[in-house]
């Protein structure tokens, strides 16, 4: 049986960016002009948790307090479209939103509304003790605004089986994690003010204070991340590991601790070692710093678009070519991913300026491949493809072939694995009627779903 059950626990806020063009000051006041402003929104605190857990694979529950206001309402419709369950305690008061402003430079302002005091959990007390039992990990995802200093929530949290792997990324307005926690994350400068009494800025008096906090917190290990430089792990023999960081020469950091921590605990779930999951993690976040950090989890605003759809396959195909670009275009019935689809849909992506995969459905798979496949939904296939960086869009055919599919987005170049010839390809043919090219990329051998089953069947 699959481990993919996690139940996040945290503050939900609303984040919103208003991105615009700076080419002037205003006449009036010495302040950048932002022209052409384009809204998005996205879940903030423990949603950015959440979402970017779901998004990558994991089936989660999210239990926080959402205000019944109309940011309260996108928020519910932000993290429920990505199949986030929400065990939803109620918020008496205003929606946190963060407001940034900024440009292609950069951030210019940020305005935040109702991140004072002033709203308070409604207090139902859901069934925790029983979610518990439904899960195989929890992540509590601190913001400071309460949700994990419930009496009740800590209870049931110390009161788990330890079995269980918990993951609690604290806030310096939130309470110490629970005894018993499996994996604690702060960052730097949260342990240096933990610890007063260690001073200094080297890795030494890093680990240091590290080893006080497994001790003082009684917990299983602490594991202090520090930015660019990756993280280090102590757990409660006091030797610690160090994990470097691959540098992103560019990026934003911001979402980047989320991740992290959602990454830890995903992996930890399905189970990694301690030291396993933070390498992990380490490699996930400096790849969602370089790649954009929170922004690229954006969606326009409801005012900007119809619904929160992944963008449209046909869409990007049209916006790509009214650009110059060149549109890639591969199939597939990616059942069980591994190495051999990545090596494919990374070469595949690299020869163009947007990677469409056309993602055989259900009804195909078992057409082509018999009545025990797919082994995996084709909304599930959809949205582990949807998540590699290599994808652009994902777009489903019923037919055992896409060239219909393929006849309506008309890609420049189609590529497949080596495994085929061109000559064999139905999709060269019809690649032929607009002038595109149909191409086949080295794959790597004797990686296939196929495989992968026989040798599952093998070892069980």
């Amino acid at each position: 049986m699959s481990r993919d059950r996690l139940l996040v626990i945290g503050d939900c806020l609303l984040d919103r960016d208003i991105i615009g063009t700076v080419t002037r000051r205003a006449p009036d006041a010495p302040v950048p002009v932002v022209g052409d402003p384009v809204e998005s929104s996205r879940p903030g605190g423990a949603g950015m948790a959440a979402l970017l857990a779901a998004r990558d694979g994991g089936r989660v529950s999210f239990l926080t307090a959402l205000s019944p206001d109309a940011p309260g309402q996108e928020l519910r419709s932000l993290l429920t479209d990505e199949g986030i369950e929400l065990l939803d305690l109620g918020l008496a008061g205003p929606t946190p939103e963060k407001i940034r402003i900024g440009s292609d430079n950069g951030p210019l302002l940020r305005l935040d509304r109702g991140c004072g005091g002033g709203s308070e959990i409604a207090g139902r007390r859901l069934d925790l003790a029983g979610t518990l039992e439904e899960v195989d990990g929890v992540l509590v995802s601190d913001y400071g605004r309460g949700v994990p200093r419930l009496p009740w929530v800590r209870d049931c949290l110390e009161s788990r089986d330890r079995r269980l792997p918990l993951v609690w990324d604290p806030h310096p307005l939130g309470p110490d994690p629970v005894v018993g926690a499996t994996l604690v994350t702060p960052n730097s400068d949260e342990t240096a003010r933990q610890t007063p009494e260690i001073p200094g800025k080297s890795l030494g008096a890093v680990v240091r204070r590290a080893q006080t906090l497994v001790a003082r917190w009684q917990v299983q290990a602490v594991s202090v991340t520090l930015g660019e430089r990756g993280a280090v792990l102590v757990d409660g023999s006091g030797s610690p590991l160090a994990i470097p960081a691959t540098p992103a020469e560019s990026g934003d950091p911001c979402g980047a601790g989320d991740k992290f921590a959602s990454t830890a605990a995903l992996a930890l779930l399905r189970g990694d070692s301690l030291a396993d999951s933070v390498s992990t993690a380490v490699r996930e976040a400096s790849a969602f710093v370089r790649d954009g950090g929170a922004a690229t989890v954006c969606r326009s605003s409801p005012s900007r678009r119809r619904d929160s759809r992944p963008l449209d396959a046909f869409e990007l195909a049209r916006k790509v070519v009214s650009e110059g670009g060149t549109v890639v275009a591969t199939g597939g019935c990616f059942d069980l991913l591994h190495a051999g689809h990545i090596s494919l849909l990374e070469q595949a992506r690299a020869l163009g300026d947007c990677l469409i995969v056309c993602l055989n459905s259900d009804a195909s798979v078992r057409r082509l491949k018999g009545p025990s496949r797919p082994l995996v939904h084709e909304q599930d296939r959809r949205r582990v493809l949807e998540a590699l960086t290599a994808v652009d869009a994902v777009a489903i055919f019923d037919e055992d072939t896409p060239v219909a599919l393929l006849q309506r987005l008309r890609p420049a170049i189609f590529a497949k694995g080596a495994d085929y010839s061109v000559a064999d390809l139905p999709e060269a043919a019809a690649l032929a009627e607009w002038g595109g090219q149909a191409v086949t990329l080295p794959y790597l051998k004797g990686r296939s779903t196929t495989a992968l089953m026989r040798e599952g069947i093998r070892l069980g």
